[in-house]
């Protein structure tokens, strides 16, 4: 557990508000690299709250679309479809253009050594963002993470001092997902409550939070409020789509119209 007592923030805290009033403002255009599987839903999310979606791996394409963006994020699942070299060339054309970016580490700690060390190199490149589940951030920051699969073995908050570790080393916000998500600048500590667990039942819907965040980071020039308002915006989303759903099915449908709806009057 870490010793800096967390700061609770939710809607509508009126910085949240702000930080999705921007992107509905800014419709900022968000380049992803992530996996087929997770695209679609990805895509949706963004623009349901108003960001301009670009995703795919195109190899002549995906620097130059990282140099344009906003915002931009890569998960790891990207590797499906996409190489290495293609992730870390994304990655060094958004720092090269300044474009935040956000990294999803997904399966690090499953066992997979490629993987791992290709997330080491991507974070030796400085994220704005590297938001992950419990077992991933504690893998990344040198832990025994103990990935099962894409689904975390370790609490959120047992990773707070992992998430606080490694973004003094990167020097950027590091969110830990859980029953209540947890973000650090290394010294600010900030909890989202709420969600539903229907989230972690919906193929896509933790690979699409990267997204939302890169959107919010790309008209938020704090990235911790970004960060944390892209996680807040979601949870309430799911907590608003769960009350009205009998299953997962119906609440994916769903948890896109929340997100459109949020902030509407």
């Amino acid at each position: 557990m870490s010793d800096v007592p967390a700061s609770r923030v939710g809607w509508p805290d009126p910085r949240v508000v702000e930080a999705l009033e921007r992107v509905r403002a800014g419709k900022p255009l968000t380049y992803g690299l992530t996996n087929y599987i997770a695209a679609p839903l990805s895509a949706n999310m963004l623009l349901a709250v108003g960001a301009s979606p670009a995703i795919g791996g195109i190899p002549l394409g995906a620097a130059h679309f990282a140099t344009i963006a906003g915002g931009a994020w890569i998960n790891l699942a990207a590797l499906i479809s996409d190489t290495p070299e293609l992730l870390l060339e994304t990655a060094r054309a958004a720092n090269a253009a300044s474009t935040p970016w956000v990294l999803d580490p997904v399966t690090v700690g499953a066992g997979i050594e490629a993987t791992d060390a290709l997330a080491a190199q991507l974070i030796d490149l400085g994220p704005a963002v590297v938001r992950g589940n419990a077992s991933e951030v504690v893998a990344l920051a040198g832990g025994d993470g103990a990935t099962k699969g894409v689904d975390s073995t370790v609490s959120s908050e047992a990773a707070i001092p992992f998430a606080k570790s490694l973004a003094q080393r990167t020097g950027g916000v590091v969110a830990v997902s859980g029953p209540t998500d947890y973000l650090t600048d290394g010294v600010e500590l900030v909890a989202v409550p709420g969600g539903h667990p229907y989230l972690t039942q919906v193929t896509g819907a933790g690979c699409s939070l990267g997204g939302l965040v890169a959107a919010f980071a790309a008209v938020v020039p704090d990235r911790l409020q970004a960060a944390t308002a892209a996680h807040a915006v979601l949870a309430t989303a799911a907590e608003r789509a769960a009350s009205r759903t009998r299953g997962t099915g119906s609440f994916a449908v769903a948890l896109v119209d929340e997100l459109s709806l949020l902030g509407v009057a």
